[in-house]
């Protein structure tokens, strides 16, 4: 199939080779994501990603986590997310929000935690 589809590649589109390209990539894409799933990282996976990929230090993360004892906590994760530092990491750095969101190994805060909670 890959051979085949390497054939194609410079099919254009909407002619009988460039549908063919997209009916063989689509398909090969669906067998993949069946056998090879990629999972996600964890959030803390995923910010330290994001922090490498754009030279960002912990201090830059202040503004969408909260202070700077507060952003330590997460990235050493002593404290889980709240769903309001999720949508500012989302928002402000792009951050996709399915990876700051993956529950496996560390349970997301309640916003709504209580007094002294905070975002």
């Amino acid at each position: 199939m890959l051979k085949e589809i390497e054939g194609l590649m410079a099919a254009k589109r909407n002619t009988p080779e460039g549908d063919r390209l997209d009916v063989l990539v689509t398909l090969v894409e669906a067998w993949e994501a069946k056998h090879y799933p990629l999972d996600l990282p964890d959030p803390v996976a995923a910010i330290r990603y994001h922090m490498d990929q754009n030279g960002l230090a912990p201090k830059d993360l202040v503004p969408y986590i909260g202070g700077r004892g507060r952003v330590y906590e997460i990235l050493n994760r002593k404290r889980p997310l709240s769903l309001k530092m999720v949508w500012r990491l989302h928002q402000g750095l792009g951050i996709p929000a399915e990876s700051l969101t993956k529950t496996d190994s560390h349970v997301m805060a309640n916003d709504a935690a209580g007094p002294g909670a905070h975002a």
